[in-house]
């Protein structure tokens, strides 16, 4: 009877500490007139480039700059893919910048790995080639970037980092109240209740480098993580696509040709999908509409050893601690983002 009173009541105190915001009836209302002004840190591989679709077209976003890294491609290849982007859906005005080439333990220049090839292809963007850009890559450093944004923004900035935490943890080394200057800041990595996607325990961008990552979740810098525990909830099919190639702009076809190749690596990687996750959309998604989703508040660690490599896991010893500063997803509105993120890139596409 005692196990069943302590089990009881842990389920209650993990339901206690579960944070909820008030449902809309829509997305649609919980816009305002002024716009949040946002910085993404990309390792411009497919989904990135959904999400810097989504942000482009959402309309409570201004996307005030992208900063590059390493991951999903090379550092190099990463900053083009987001000039060529942005300037197929018309968004020349948006200053791309660079941040760190490689993981802050080794010294090496990072080059894409082959399941980084398979899963995003050579160039990151599913091969389809799109139109160069002749624009440059910024000569501000993107951390650099990031701290002036954050004193000339204030809590009016979001950033979303969705690539491995080295750009935004060095950022945080460099500027400690960066966390506190601006609005917030929201990551697309880890694993809390599910399985990792490259390793038994580890989320991809986690495993990249898990020493910045801990630094950063140890920082007590408050943080929204968006992991796979909701983002492989959030899938795509080729129904969808097909909804863009039909729109018959630049735009819209690349985008299917592009996302189409990630739908079929999803095919013989993760088929129990169906389709692909959305998983760095979600994160830009969560930054603006932060009740599409429900958080477990947790002081937390990453592993660095060689058994638990990039695992993203509750400090025992802090579990009752004050102030737990990472606000982990645990549920999200699947239906109602998924439809709003179509939405947002097909109206985007129509136009572009």
């Amino acid at each position: 009877m005692n196990k069943f009173w302590i089990g009881l009541t842990s389920i209650l105190l993990l339901v206690t500490a579960c944070s909820t915001s008030e449902k809309r009836d829509n997305l649609e209302q919980a816009q305002t007139n002024q716009k949040v002004k946002l910085i993404l840190d990309l390792d411009t591989g497919i989904d990135d480039a959904m999400a810097l679709a989504y942000a482009v077209g959402c309309p409570d976003i201004e996307l005030i700059g992208v900063v590059g890294i390493y991951g999903n491609v090379s550092l190099k290849t990463s900053v083009q893919n987001s000039l060529d982007l942005l300037d197929l859906l018309n968004s020349k005005d948006i200053p791309v910048f660079e941040g760190v080439a490689h993981a802050q333990n080794k010294e090496d220049v990072y080059e894409a790995s082959e399941i980084g090839k398979f899963i995003h292809g050579n160039n990151g963007l599913g091969n389809v080639e799109i139109a160069h850009s002749n624009r440059n890559v910024e000569p501000q450093n993107g951390i650099d970037f990031m701290i002036e944004s954050a004193k000339k923004y204030g809590k009016d900035l979001m950033i979303v980092a969705v690539g491995p935490m080295t750009n935004i943890n060095a950022a945080i080394k460099k500027e400690p109240q960066l966390g506190e200057m601006i609005g917030g800041i929201v990551i697309m990595g880890g694993a809390l209740i599910v399985e990792g996607n490259v390793s038994p325990v580890a989320e991809a961008n986690i495993f990249q480098d898990p020493f910045a990552a801990n630094e950063l979740f140890q920082s007590g810098t408050h943080l929204t993580m968006v992991g796979l525990d909701v983002t492989q909830r959030t899938n795509l099919t080729k129904k969808d696509t097909q909804i863009w190639r039909e729109l018959g702009t630049d735009s819209g076809k690349a985008f299917a040709d592009i996302v189409d190749y990630y739908i079929d690596a999803y095919g013989e990687s993760a088929p129990e999908l169906a389709g692909c996750a959305l998983h760095d959309p979600l994160a830009v998604a969560v930054a603006v509409h932060p009740n599409l989703i429900k958080t477990l508040a947790l002081h937390m660690k990453v592993g660095t050893s060689e058994n638990d490599w990039g695992r993203t896991v509750a400090e025992n010893g802090k579990m009752n601690s004050p102030n737990p500063n990472i606000e982990v997803c645990v549920d999200v509105e699947v239906d109602e983002f998924v439809s709003h993120f179509m939405e947002t890139l097909t109206n985007l596409f129509k136009n572009n």
